[in-house]
């Protein structure tokens, strides 16, 4: 079992209630509220888990650039007021900073029982092994 500070734990539940406001403000027609309140909370929380210096080394790098000014400005464009625009923004800068994970994560989600099974239909498991492959043959 992983131990836990206080710290990452209140980031885990303040990056899962931004989660929740983000998945709940996009069902309800891309509410600006409930995105904005979930935008500052996921964030909020991100720094709490891993911390102030590390959040912003992970943001902040040089090859990442163009993947945090996508997210970021899709964060302020929502708290400007435009939600549809902001989500898109944030959705393609979300994938682009985080997509040295995805190959780790679909991974794991192949080990976990109704999940695995899931990833392993015919259309499904094609497109998640391109994207592995894709990944490690990027790092190269």
């Amino acid at each position: 079992m992983i131990s836990l500070t206080d710290t990452q734990k209140i980031g885990m539940g303040l990056t899962g209630f931004g989660v929740f406001f983000l998945l709940f403000g996009m069902m309800l027609f891309f509410d600006k509220a409930l995105l904005a309140i979930g935008n500052i909370l996921f964030v909020s929380g991100l720094s709490f888990v891993i911390g102030l210096e590390r959040t912003f080394r992970f943001f902040f790098q040089w090859h990442k650039v163009k993947a945090t000014s996508f997210f970021l400005g899709g964060v302020l464009v929502v708290l400007m007021g435009w939600p549809i625009i902001g989500v898109v923004l944030e959705i393609y800068g979300f994938f682009l900073l985080f997509r040295g994970f995805f190959p780790v994560a679909v991974g794991f989600i192949r080990r976990v029982p109704v999940l695995g099974s899931l990833l392993n239909l015919p259309g499904i498991s094609s497109v998640c092994i391109r994207l592995s492959l894709r990944e490690l043959g990027s790092k190269s």
